[in-house]
């Protein structure tokens, strides 16, 4: 038997598995395969074996350890060594019965092996069994592993179709969102978190939201509501308050036009909304006397972390504006542009959606993408490279455009989705995070202080990320005021 080199399990064809029994066996016939270790490699042992020594999982860690840097778990060479046995050679049917493996050289992420198994002795008899001499080597010549394995052979020849595997995914949803809150930490040092009305926060979650948030020195909470209400809330969910300012009101309307009042009076930065309903809220912040309106249009921004996506992208208006027009929309992009500079992106790609990628007087939202791209050229919505209309899927897929033969510098690189209303911007947020496990966080802006709007259904985590959101947003206005 010649010796093969193949990254699948199966014959040169790679459409079967095909053993070989003890009457195919001769001296010296070896099977080989090649992989190159990765990071996914990394999480994906980890995660199986639930073996998270920091060596071989934490760069940090491993960078004072002995190798200088993550190495891969001895058994994941071991692993290949198996393989080979399993499915190739000798093959369906082989039983383990020792190993002895010595592992002589690290392997680390980039590495790349090649493991082979060699027949170095046949013992026939009523249960047939070989020992192979097994060896792993690395692009260096490194000998990695070297030793050898006792297996029974399958007594009947086998010849199978590879069984259908699942395909493996790594997903770590939020991952982006908990960067964007170090962000936002990094951002703080050298000042004091700021000082933020939390508006009738009389259930756990809100409640616990506010206070992970303090406690992580994002922010400074002021509880505004009733009295007995927050402290009921609070002891029914184990936190202490003392530590903490509260300003009494009687219901949840008056604590919505108390959070505006202090706003306005600059006693705090910013808002966050608590169990309250989001129309309580913005009937206080919008009101044309007592609120805090501003030359702009108030509007909404989702900050959404898609499984699969290298970025946060943003998403407006999904909760505010119900059928903006076209100067609406001016100021939700503006909105939306100032956001994602608060976030560090220079010169974000902003693709203004509908159904469809063309102009089409049928379709008021195509007519509204047209002029407001004609608008940025100028100068009106500055700082930012808009393009549109986009369908969804040209704004997230260079395939997809590219299918179209749709030539833009934001298909597929867009940072902020501007909505046609808000129906659309809502529902596909909502699908986003509960058909897709994208997680979001929110934020309003446009008015005098950041507003974090959050969901009612929202977990602590999420409004931890909007608060995030609002402090970057704060940093950035006191920067360019």
């Amino acid at each position: 038997m010649s010796e093969a080199t193949t990254d699948a399990p199966a014959d040169a064809s790679g459409a079967w598995i095909e053993n070989h029994p003890l009457a195919e066996l001769r001296l010296g016939d070896s099977a080989s395969l090649t992989r190159t270790f990765t990071q996914d490699d990394v999480q994906a042992f980890a995660l199986l074996s639930g073996d998270v020594n920091p060596s071989h999982v934490d760069a940090a860690y491993a960078a004072g350890d002995r190798f200088h840097q993550v190495v891969a778990h001895g058994m994941w060479s071991a692993a290949l060594v198996s393989n080979l046995l399993g499915t190739r050679l000798p093959g369906p049917g082989t039983v383990y019965l020792a190993q002895n493996l010595r592992f002589d050289h690290p392997v680390f992420v980039g590495d790349t092996v090649r493991a082979t198994v060699t027949v170095r002795a046949l013992r026939p008899g009523p249960a047939p069994s070989a020992t192979l001499h097994c060896s792993v080597v690395n692009q260096r010549n490194d000998v990695v592993v070297d030793g050898e394995a006792q297996v029974l052979l399958p007594t009947e020849k086998l010849r199978l179709a590879p069984a259908h595997l699942p395909r493996l995914e790594l997903r770590d949803p939020g991952i982006k969102l908990r960067a964007l809150v170090a962000q936002a930490l990094q951002a703080l040092r050298g000042h004091e978190p700021p000082r933020v009305a939390v508006v009738h926060a009389v259930d756990a979650v809100s409640l616990g939201g506010a206070i992970d948030a303090a406690r992580a020195g994002l922010i400074a909470p002021v509880f505004v509501g009733p009295e007995g209400k927050l402290r009921a809330a609070a002891h029914a969910a184990g936190i202490d308050l003392a530590p903490y300012p509260l300003e009494p009101t009687e219901h949840s309307h008056a604590a919505a036009e108390r959070a505006v009042a202090m706003a306005r009076a600059g006693d705090v930065a910013m808002l966050m909304k608590g169990s309250l309903h989001t129309d309580e809220l913005m009937h206080a912040v919008v009101d044309a006397g007592a609120g805090l309106r501003t030359a702009r249009r108030i509007s909404h921004v989702f900050v959404i972390d898609a499984v699969g996506q290298p970025k946060l992208q943003l998403l407006t208006d999904a909760a505010i504006n119900v059928a903006p027009d076209l100067m609406a929309k001016r100021d939700i992009v503006l909105n939306a542009i100032d956001l994602a500079h608060a976030l560090g992106i220079e010169q974000p790609r902003v693709a203004i959606l509908s159904a469809v990628e063309t102009v089409t007087p049928k379709i008021p939202s195509t007519l509204d993408a047209a002029a407001l791209c004609k608008m940025a050229d100028r100068g009106q919505i500055p700082g930012a490279v808009l393009d549109g209309p986009l369908a969804f899927d040209n704004a997230v897929s260079k395939r997809a455009a590219q299918t179209k033969g749709i030539v833009s510098p934001v298909s597929g690189e867009a940072d902020i989705l501007v909505a046609p209303d808000l129906e659309a911007g809502n529902m596909l947020a909502k699908q986003l995070e509960y058909l897709a496990d994208a997680k979001v966080a929110g934020i309003v802006l446009g008015a005098r202080v950041p507003v974090v709007l959050t969901s009612r259904a929202d977990l602590p985590d999420a409004r931890m990320a909007s608060c995030a959101l609002a402090v970057l947003q704060w940093l950035h206005a006191q920067v360019t005021a």
